[in-house]
């Protein structure tokens, strides 16, 4: 299409006005409805960013032919049906994470979104950092060497959600920012332990374990009852090793030239031995794109919509988090029984050196 897309968000809580403020300032676009529950609250958001109506009932941003892309931040039990009425309408839709709280229900977006010929975009923030898309282009390119683990940490004194729990809310972000550093691939195997505190009914902490490929390991925990607020995320590899901190005013990224090399001792005598050497080298901070995440986001999805193509964080990304989300929830349900998956996604691009070493140079010498 050409021209100003025009957005209607539902849901003007704690992120839709972040939404709703990109929409807005973004030359080729404009919020022409806002929508929420509370009245008041949709009014507030309108007259703050100039927009002309604001309802509490979602089908008058669904229905309307006003409306070009319907932005979903609501609830994440509502997701799936707002979403599939939105498409079914013929609109765009951009979803809050998670996508949706089922396996079942994000397959029927992306099938229906495809019949349909609209976009599905997911609200994967993170993603869209400059210090994310730095560790996907590292890996990647092979810098890193061989791929040993993704570790991640997202903990703080949160809000309780009152319709998901710790996994649903909060993991989202780490499965998506492991799903994009690593290219798309998903595990072979998750497996998950929550516990629920404090009187809650639902697990309010959590780890979870992700196998990919022969030996790489995905490892996210989440927590709503930490003192400090702690966001970071280890990428180790064999050549160097990336750390993320995000709750660093500057310098968030730090590559480390550091490394560990482990090799038999060839004396027959000392056949349990092991030879250990270590590296340590240089810390390098690169300069990183300091965009608002959001904003880039936001630009890309509006970009596809006018131009065509597909945004980072389309149906797919989100349908791979679900599953491995469903997968974690379903294992820690059932005492951290490890639930296997396919480990195989349509559109993934497999970083050149996720494999071990030793099977590359095989590979090569056949």
């Amino acid at each position: 299409m050409s021209g100003i897309v025009r957005a209607g968000v539902i849901g003007c809580g704690y992120w839709g006005p972040n939404l709703i403020r990109n929409f807005a300032h973004h030359d080729d676009a404009t919020v022409s409805i806002v929508c929420d529950a509370v009245l008041d609250r949709a009014q507030r958001v309108a007259r703050m960013y100039n927009v002309p109506m604001a309802t509490t009932d979602a089908m008058d941003v669904i229905s309307s032919p006003d409306i070009d892309v319907v932005v979903v931040a609501t609830p994440a039990r509502t997701h799936a049906p707002l979403a599939k009425l939105a498409i079914e309408a013929g609109k765009h839709v951009l979803i809050m994470k998670p996508m949706t709280t089922s396996v079942e229900d994000a397959e029927e977006l992306v099938a229906l979104a495809e019949q349909r010929g609209v976009i599905v975009a997911v609200d994967h923030t993170f993603v869209y950092t400059g210090a994310v898309r730095m560790m996907r282009d590292l890996v990647e390119s092979g810098a890193l060497g061989e791929i040993f683990y993704v570790d991640s940490v997202r903990i703080n004194l949160g809000v309780f959600q009152s319709d998901v729990n710790v996994i649903w809310d909060l993991a989202p972000h780490d499965v998506s920012i492991i799903d994009y550093v690593l290219g798309g691939i998903m595990p072979t195997q998750v497996s998950a332990f929550g516990a629920a505190h404090a009187g809650s009914r639902r697990e309010n902490i959590a780890y979870l374990t992700m196998k990919y490929g022969p030996n790489v390991v995905g490892h996210v925990h989440v927590n709503w009852l930490a003192p400090a607020k702690i966001r970071r995320t280890i990428v180790g590899g064999s050549k160097q090793m990336i750390v993320w901190d995000d709750m660093q005013p500057s310098e968030k990224l730090l590559i480390y030239d550091k490394g560990v090399t482990i090799a038999p001792d060839d004396d027959p005598e000392k056949v349990y031995e092991e030879l250990v050497s270590y590296r340590s080298g240089d810390v390098l901070a690169p300069r990183l794109d300091d965009r608002e995440a959001l904003s880039v986001e936001v630009d890309e999805v509006i970009r596809c919509i006018r131009q065509g193509g597909t945004p980072t964080s389309d149906g797919m990304a989100g349908l791979r988090a679900v599953r491995v989300l469903e997968a974690a929830a379903r294992s820690a349900r059932d005492g951290s029984h490890p639930v296997e998956l396919d480990g195989e996604s349509p559109n993934a691009v497999v970083p050149l050196r996720i494999v071990p070493e030793t099977e590359a140079r095989a590979a090569s010498a056949k």
